[in-house]
């Protein structure tokens, strides 16, 4: 960083936005080995006698977090600070192949943190309710009001206010939504308040009734970029994110077209945080890519899968342009994650996998050929005195809590 302060800045950044949660998003199902590559590693390590079952009987050495596909979070912020590298240069790297286009238009976003069956918004200035299928709008302006909420009552929306205690105002046909002119709506949640652009409608979802923020592209990735890497990093390796970020909604959103919402707010698609999360850097970096989006050849929306760092190697995913490679930038001494150990006790393996009995070892059978120790784990056998049990190396990393699936034992 080019100075004390900056770096402060960023190490508070980091703190704030949390980077070793950095999502390993979704995908499509595909071979456990990715493009059939696997190699056949046999490493059988010796029991582990006489350790007490709350110390790590297992020991494993790694690299990378996530699943390694697509951009590497680190890595584009190697490229920028430390090769000289821009944005489109970072992601013709990560996603070769595609051309860069445009996309906007509006996106309808799962609020997951709204767990109750209505949806409670703040009174303030300019808040409007609207009848989605109508497109009826009435303006809210009762005197005294705190509150107002939507209820789902069968097909229809019944608009609550709160001015001392909850009294019916209307009731309309079919969903309704919350708007205000040009301002935050305060959506009230079990966990506290939070602020949101565009509109909150309540939808019917399968199993009940969901809370679903509906908002333009631009206006969502001020929720989403600065939670997924610092604003401060170099403006180039944000910018990239910035891309990546548009190019996985504007995907999922084409994908998910006739559902209740396009995608979620958690890792399991990207993280979103509503318009509290926004950061003035990381704002500039969305207006610098405004509207751009990675595109095929044949024009259709890329799935830009991104990890906050690949260990070194990409990994081959369920398209031509996520492809297995050498990283070169990935690997830079700024990266927490190009070495990292992991310990598990035999307490753990064993509620886990109860079947074995007392832990023993464990037995690498194929990793991807990718990269040093013969890369990524793609299976592996746990041993113990009273059998075995083979599992994948993603089925291990989840159960155990492991950064990637490219570690050995140590």
């Amino acid at each position: 960083m080019r100075s004390i302060l900056l770096l402060i800045g960023t190490l508070l950044t980091l703190a704030v936005t949390a980077l070793p949660g950095a999502p390993a998003q979704a995908e499509p199902a595909e071979p456990a080995a990715p493009g059939g590559v696997g190699t056949a590693l046999a490493v059988d390590d010796p029991p582990q006698r006489g350790v007490a079952p709350r110390r790590a009987a297992l020991t494993l050495q790694g690299r990378g977090y996530g699943h390694g596909r697509g951009l590497s979070q680190y890595g584009a912020q190697g490229a920028a600070s430390k090769h000289g590298k821009n944005y489109r240069q970072i992601l013709r790297f990560y996603y070769p192949g595609l051309k860069v286009g445009r996309a906007g238009g509006q996106l309808r976003v799962l609020i997951s943190g709204d767990t109750s069956d209505d949806v409670v918004v703040r009174h303030a200035a300019g808040l409007r309710f609207r009848q989605v299928a109508g497109g009826r709008t009435w303006k809210l302006g009762r005197k005294g009001a705190q509150q107002w909420r939507i209820t789902a009552v069968g097909g229809r929306s019944r608009l609550s206010v709160r001015d001392g205690g909850w009294r019916t105002v209307r009731t309309v046909r079919g969903e309704a939504e919350f708007i205000s002119a040009g301002k935050p709506l305060r959506l009230v949640t079990p966990s506290g308040t939070h602020a949101y652009a565009g509109a909150l409608r309540s939808s019917k979802v399968s199993g009940g009734r969901a809370t679903v923020n509906v908002l333009s592209l631009e206006a969502y990735l001020r929720g989403v970029v600065p939670l997924e890497v610092p604003a401060l990093w170099h403006p180039q390796a944000v910018r990239s994110q910035a891309v990546a970020a548009r190019t996985y909604a504007a995907f999922e959103r084409a994908a998910n077209k006739n559902d209740p919402y396009h995608l979620c707010d958690t890792s399991s698609c990207q993280v979103y945080g509503g318009v509290g999360q926004s950061h003035p850097a990381s704002d500039k970096a969305i207006r610098a890519t405004r509207r751009q989006v990675l595109r095929t050849k044949g024009g259709a929306v890329a799935f830009s899968q991104f990890s906050a760092s690949n260990g070194g190697w990409s990994v081959k995913g369920s398209f031509g342009y996520l492809r297995a490679r050498k990283d070169p930038w990935d690997r830079w001494s700024g990266n927490p994650y190009r070495n990292w150990k992991h310990g598990v006790s035999a307490a753990a393996i064993q509620n886990v996998y109860p079947g074995i009995g007392n832990f023993q070892r464990v037995r690498i059978l194929k990793r991807d050929g990718n990269g040093a120790w013969g890369g990524r784990v793609v299976s592996l056998r746990v041993i113990g005195s009273a059998g075995s049990t083979t599992v994948s190396g993603d089925a291990f990393r989840i159960a155990f809590g492991l950064r990637s699936t490219w570690f050995r034992v140590v």
